[in-house]
């Protein structure tokens, strides 16, 4: 189990990330940038955070999702909807971002572009078999179980 979350500033101007409020699920990341970076319609860029991050338990992983107000009001989102940042990874923090609307966007250095959330993983084993039990659903797929 994690009791804390450990944060190393790679660089000097990275901020370490907090909650916004104590209900807060994510801890905001901030871009570490020298310079303003402007999205355009469908742009993207990698936006380093300056950080990297110890979780000492292999059962826990670091999720990386939108901060909605950028995502709704903005379009900015993960370019790869959510990031994952694995136990052992020890490098730098860097979201993927890409701009989904019409307008362009300029992101400002120490500006909030994502948050985290530690999260439980489910690390079993994998193990390979001839047969899986049925189910009622079985192989229905997309839409299989209707619109209601």
């Amino acid at each position: 189990m994690i009791t804390e979350i450990k944060f190393k500033r790679l660089r000097e101007n990275a901020k370490i990330p907090q909650r916004a409020t104590a209900g807060s699920a994510g801890l905001d990341l901030c871009a570490c940038i020298d310079e303003p970076v402007t999205l355009d319609k469908g742009g993207h860029a990698l936006i380093p955070t300056g950080l990297a991050i110890a979780l000492d338990d292999p059962g826990y992983a670091a999720m990386i999702f939108a901060r909605s107000g950028l995502a709704i009001k903005h379009g900015l989102a993960p370019a790869n909807c959510v990031g994952v940042v694995d136990s052992d990874y020890r490098g730098e923090i860097c979201v993927g971002l890409i701009n989904q609307y019409e307008e362009s966007y300029t992101i400002q250095p120490g500006e909030r572009i994502a948050q985290l959330v530690v999260m439980p993983v489910c690390t079993a084993p994998t193990v390979e078999v001839t047969e899986i039990d049925e189910t009622e659903r079985g192989a229905g797929g997309f839409g299989s179980t209707g619109k209601q």
